[in-house]
């Protein structure tokens, strides 16, 4: 069990929770003596007096959270920056990390709140920190992805969205195939091979959105 959740040296708590909670944390219902026995768990002494603190039952993750909270009891102390991401599967997991530290600093004792971090709203302030740990060339596709007026996207969709946008723009042969559905349907207009076009054509915009990321 200390080995599923035990953090690795240099992990990012952020990191290290979300392994926690993909491994089943949230699911080890433990009493505080239990909690204490696992042992170092954290790398972090502050966090570690934290988990064995409670003597009800609760889950693992309950156990986590609270105790990151209490070491760091101010979002912006618990530093999470991952560097560049390349590949889809590593913005999904920075944007995971983010909705972490969304559940964190959530309202731990509400049960209406859920604590998994798939359901996280993806707010306009979390996307733009995806789109600036991106590649250069991501960004525009990415920051045309969020539109205001709708309803703000779960963490999950916003995953399949990223998912999406890698199997379907970063390859030339997607690009070629969706420009080419565009421009069938619209042949008198310019060519829309991206998103930045969507203010001068935004029929053939929302056509193009629909091909990348389908609902």
């Amino acid at each position: 069990m200390r080995k599923d959740y035990s953090r690795q040296p240099g992990e990012r708590i952020a990191a290290w929770l979300l392994r926690c909670w993909d491994n089943g944390a949230d699911s080890q219902q433990l009493e505080g003596r239990e909690a204490q026995q696992l042992g170092s768990l954290a790398r972090n002494r502050g966090i570690e007096r934290g988990i064995g603190k409670e003597t009800a039952i609760c889950s693992l993750w309950r156990r986590l959270l609270s105790s990151v909270r209490a070491r760091y009891p101010f979002k912006e102390d618990l530093v999470n920056s991952p560097g560049k991401w390349t590949t889809a599967d590593e913005g999904i997991q920075y944007l995971r990390e983010l909705a972490v530290l969304e559940v964190i600093y959530s309202d731990l004792d509400d049960e209406e709140v859920s604590k998994d971090p798939e359901d996280v709203l993806c707010t306009r302030a979390t996307w733009r920190k995806v789109i600036q740990s991106a590649p250069a060339s991501y960004s525009n596709s990415l920051a045309a992805m969020y539109f205001p007026d709708r309803d703000t996207p779960t963490v999950e969709k916003v995953s399949s969205w990223l998912q999406n946008f890698e199997e379907n723009l970063c390859t030339s042969s997607s690009l070629r195939a969706s420009t080419l559905a565009i421009n069938q349907r619209y042949p008198k207009k310019s060519v829309i091979s991206c998103p930045g076009q969507r203010e001068r054509e935004p029929q053939a915009y929302a056509t193009w959105y629909t091909l990348v990321f389908p609902a």
